[in-house]
């Protein structure tokens, strides 16, 4: 008996009309659909009245559940891996099953769909000729300040993902860490209450702090270590390190904690820096 396939198989991110005629025909003619939420998927094949049917194939079962799937693809079974919605294995448990199967020589196949990442990237008016996707920020405020310190000589166009719980704490240690740039927010992309916001970090904050963040979120942050000018804070004294933040609409009291954070300092320390700084009233 030949072994059967596995196929990587996109499906909408909200608007339920955002699939491929190809996906449809996939979903309809495998043997066997191994889905992240069979719930959410049942939904689709519902409005499609496709029959197909489901397994689950989650984080939590991931393990064992990769086995069983391998022993059905090994008797012939064609399945298609769909996940919560968008393309499988981005920021989801599919790739430890895409990776376990080519191990085992099963052939793969991707079947394109809509994904959260690129639908913002797009409509956020920052370059897209070069960008990098960093999914979720950690979870806990120190960890996260630690990964965007790693970005910040990271030139491309930086695409993250975000809870509504987080969404303004994230925001507010990017511009922490990283300054006052350019920015984009995008919620429930394709879905009734879709809504899109560009601005500064500092205006995006604002926005959110006064509006209860609501949905699924995605941050699309401008790049670069050089402010338009072209200078780069690594050069510079801490005192002029301070007067370049404020250049960039920082206050001073913020441009302190700004330049604190970047440099890994006491804030009293830059603030007895920064006291040589006379604030015209």
């Amino acid at each position: 008996m030949s072994k059967g396939k596995l196929y990587i198989c996109g499906t909408p991110i909200g608007n339920l009309k955002d699939i491929t005629l190809r996906a449809l025909e996939i979903l309809e003619e495998v043997d066997l659909i191994a889905a992240e939420d069979t719930r959410r998927t049942q939904k689709l094949l519902n409005y499609y009245e496709i029959d197909t049917k489901l397994t689950s194939y989650h984080e939590h079962n991931s393990t064992q559940k990769k086995k069983q799937l391998l022993s059905k693809i090994k008797n012939g079974v064609e399945i298609a891996l769909v996940s919560d919605a968008g393309m499988p294995t981005i920021s989801d448990p599919g790739y430890e099953l895409v990776n376990f199967f080519r191990e085992q020589k099963i052939e793969v196949i991707p079947v394109p769909g809509p994904t959260a990442m690129t639908s913002a990237l797009v409509v956020s008016g920052l370059p897209t000729d070069k960008f990098t996707f960093e999914g979720f920020l950690p979870r806990k405020k120190g960890e996260r300040k630690k990964y965007l310190q790693q970005l910040e000589n990271e030139e491309r166009t930086m695409i993250f993902y975000e809870s509504p719980k987080r969404l303004v704490k994230s925001l507010r240690d990017i511009l922490d860490v990283l300054g006052d740039r350019d920015a984009a927010v995008c919620r429930e992309l394709t879905k009734k209450f879709e809504e899109k916001k560009s601005g500064s970090i500092r205006e995006l904050l604002s926005y959110f702090k006064t509006e209860l963040p609501k949905g699924e979120f995605v941050i699309v942050l401008k790049g670069g270590s050089k402010d338009d000018s072209g200078v780069n804070w690594h050069d510079l004294s801490i005192l002029d390190h301070v007067k370049l933040e404020m250049k960039e609409g920082a206050t001073k009291k913020e441009a302190i904690k700004i330049v604190a954070t970047k440099r890994g300092l006491p804030k009293s320390e830059v603030y007895q820096i920064a006291t040589k700084i006379r604030v015209n009233k």
